[in-house]
């Protein structure tokens, strides 16, 4: 049985007042480990110490939302893997349509970084996602196969065990646009079957496949209760506990 696993990513959002708030609002939802539910948040780099040692000792886990693949070194504006371990961190956000579009990350690059994480035993949350006109030309599977492919070069079956696979329609990112509860499932039952093609069916079982686009409290339950649907990547409802831990709690009622 797939554990849920509902992330919150603030992008660049809160100061230091309001992350250190919206840490105790979640952590307060997920005092410890819940039995079937594995709740993290990605508070943006410089805050987070002190998201750290408001969620050290509860439930919530604490994630990066991007690094770079290089060691520590000249590299003038980017976070190392080991800057993300020394600040308590155990996952790390990567590939996400952000980096993609607006920064050129390609699956190359993305590639490097999922190597670099693993090796540092960090889990990888790996995004993939179609645009708007892809998914109208109907090349939403060529896409996620292509990114699929590209982003988990030379990783193992063994090394696919720490690593999370987060399906973001692009279209449903922040534009209230959401997928319907099938166009969930069918992506994320395509991306299981090319993880079972590329790995096996053992290997494809155990990983988490997370949805990802305008998830909210009123639409989490229905989402999460499509069978390859293994929890949620929030944005905009991760930036309010009020909207965030109904998502916890729908995870906790469909997992049961």
């Amino acid at each position: 049985m797939r554990r849920y696993l509902i992330a919150g990513n603030w992008k660049m959002n809160t100061n230091l007042a309001s992350a250190t708030a919206l840490a105790k609002g979640v952590a307060a939802a997920a005092p410890k480990k819940l039995a079937k539910v594995d709740v993290m948040v990605a508070p943006p780099a410089p805050y987070l110490l002190a998201v750290r040692d408001v969620v050290k000792g509860t439930g919530v886990d604490l994630g990066g939302q991007n690094a770079s693949e290089q060691a520590p070194g000249a590299f003038t504006g980017e976070v190392a893997l080991d800057m993300l371990l020394d600040t308590g961190c155990s996952s790390v956000i990567l590939g996400h349509s952000e980096r993609r579009t607006l920064y050129g990350e390609t699956d190359a690059i993305v590639n490097k970084k999922v190597h670099a994480a693993l090796a540092k035993g960090l889990q990888v949350v790996l995004c993939v996602g179609e645009l708007l006109e892809e998914r109208k030309a109907e090349k939403t599977n060529q896409v996620l196969d292509t990114q699929m492919s590209g982003s988990l070069a030379g990783v193992t079956s063994e090394q696919l065990a720490h690593v999370v696979v987060a399906y973001e329609p692009v279209w449903a990112i922040g534009t209230g646009l959401t997928a319907s509860p099938e166009q969930a499932q069918a992506a994320h039952a395509h991306l299981r079957n090319w993880l079972t093609a590329r790995y096996n069916a053992s290997s494809a079982a155990a990983t988490r496949i997370l949805y990802g686009g305008s998830v909210k409290p009123d639409n989490a339950r229905e989402l999460l209760s499509q069978p390859d649907v293994d929890g949620a990547l929030v944005g905009g409802a991760a930036l309010k506990p009020e909207l965030f831990v109904p998502i916890i709690e729908a995870a906790v009622a469909v997992a049961g």
